[in-house]
């Protein structure tokens, strides 16, 4: 018959990798991942932050980085799109947005492979919104 834990301290054991620390390769990895993940806008970095802030401070750091960089952008270029309706007018809407996320596609890339070797990265224009 199986024992299951009765309280949190029997769940603690080295088994239990949920909280467990990252290793240096993984935390490198988690937060190259976070700055890759701008490509598709703000919700990656986002969950990775959430995720992983207490496990790595690298990816901690670095997810907090591309999480205020791209949440912006990502909002601008979310009502650019769709403004895009608008008739008339709504294809330099979507012009914009398209740029906007050209921008964020090469700047994100670019962070994402210097901290791939292992360096912090700051974007240039950034509004540190998360503290």
């Amino acid at each position: 018959m199986t024992e299951y834990p009765q309280n949190r301290r029997d769940r603690d054991y080295p088994g239990d990798t949920a909280s467990a620390p990252l290793t240096a390769s993984e935390d490198r990895q988690w937060a190259t991942l976070a700055h890759f993940g701008g490509i598709l806008g703000f919700v990656p970095s986002l969950l990775i932050y959430l995720v992983f802030k207490d496990r790595g401070p690298f990816t901690a750091q670095e997810s907090k980085e591309a999480l205020n960089f791209t949440f912006p952008p990502t909002l601008a270029a979310i009502v650019l799109n769709l403004l895009g309706f608008v008739p008339f007018v709504g294809n330099v809407f979507s012009v914009l947005a398209t740029l906007i996320w050209i921008a964020i596609t090469v700047f994100s890339v670019i962070a994402g492979i210097q901290v791939n070797r292992g360096q912090p990265y700051r974007y240039q224009y950034n509004l540190r919104l998360i503290h």
